[in-house]
């Protein structure tokens, strides 16, 4: 069996954001940023052109994706306890335990995940890339797509999905 794939691994294939981890123990880990890197492969037929998909046309996509996050707190969601709370003058106010946080709206992105793992993270711009490249790119069926987040060099976290059938 052949099987074709781009891999990306960009320099701008990155953004900057705060968040914290919630542990199971109910420990958190202090506000804190990182400067995200993110690598992907696509898996796909190749088409009549020999192109699995564009690079020059796929990049813009992923760094849109990405420029969204950039510079924001990401928020879990769904996770039990933490609570976000809309404020007076546009903010978002934060609970967690004996911690609260207030933040400016704008400056707030809340995910649906329990965790700003990495490997969360790395699941939801899988999944928004996932939704987004049919609409860009109809001609493609993506058979299976890895998604890495890196924290720190070295260390990521992983999302693959593979087609059925």
């Amino acid at each position: 069996m052949e099987r074709w794939s781009i891999e990306l691994e960009k320099e701008s294939f990155k953004f900057s954001a705060a968040h914290f981890l919630i542990f199971p123990d109910g420990s958190a880990e202090r506000l804190h940023g990182h400067n995200y890197r993110v690598f992907l492969e696509v898996r796909a037929e190749l088409s009549p052109f020999g192109l699995v998909i564009d690079f020059q046309k796929i990049k813009p996509v992923v760094r849109e994706l990405l420029g969204g996050l950039n510079e924001h707190l990401l928020l879990p969601g769904e996770h039990h306890e933490l609570q976000i709370n809309g404020a007076p003058s546009d903010s978002v106010e934060v609970l967690y335990r004996e911690r609260r946080y207030l933040i400016p709206a704008e400056d707030v992105i809340v995910l649906p995940v329990n965790n700003t793992s990495t490997e969360n993270l790395a699941c939801w711009i899988g999944r928004r890339l996932l939704d987004i490249l049919p609409r860009e790119f109809p001609d493609v069926t993506v058979q299976e797509l890895r998604l890495a987040v890196e924290e720190t060099a070295g260390q990521r976290g992983v999302y693959h999905y593979e087609l059925e059938g």
